[in-house]
């Protein structure tokens, strides 16, 4: 695989790898921000529900195969 996590692991850090680093000031800090990971938050988010379905109703939803719950959420949008 040709990877070197192996000898980076066995890397032991020493004193001199920490001279290149800058100590953190208090203007360094005051200047940072903090982004929350993940996704952005929908406009519209889902809402988790639940319901009864005949098996025979819901075996067919889901051979459709991957997605079929979007696709159901769509075509219940409709429904007026």
């Amino acid at each position: 695989m040709g990877s070197d996590l192996e000898r980076v692991d066995a890397h032991v850090i020493q004193d001199s790898e920490y001279e290149d680093l800058p100590e953190l000031t208090d203007a360094m800090i005051g200047r940072a921000t903090v982004r929350k990971a993940g996704r952005p938050v929908a406009n519209n988010p889902r809402l988790q529900v639940t319901i009864r379905l005949p098996a025979d109703v819901l075996a067919r939803w889901k051979a459709t195969g991957p997605g079929w719950q979007t696709r159901m959420a769509k075509r219940l949008e409709k429904v007026e």
